[in-house]
């Protein structure tokens, strides 16, 4: 029997910067989300997607959130800050 390969969620959104040297979104409420990924090779083709189409604009840029940092892999229970 095959071991399945973990499922590793990563998340891309993308939207426009408040200035190139920053990482701060000009407007929460414009955030794109392009959608949730269950590996980071599915997410980066997404991820080279959304931001070749958004070439013209600076300022637009996408991230690929490593969200499956956010859980513990024993328990499942996501990390508390």
């Amino acid at each position: 029997m095959t071991e399945a390969t973990p499922q590793l969620l990563h998340i891309v959104i993308g939207g426009e910067l408040k200035a190139l040297s920053s990482h701060e979104f000009a407007d929460l409420s414009a955030i794109h989300f392009v959608g949730a990924f269950p590996n980071y090779k599915a997410a980066y083709d997404a991820w080279k997607g959304a931001a070749q189409r958004t070439v013209d604009n600076a300022r637009m840029r996408y991230f690929i959130l490593h969200a499956h940092r956010l859980f513990d892999p024993e328990t499942g229970q996501t990390h508390e800050h």
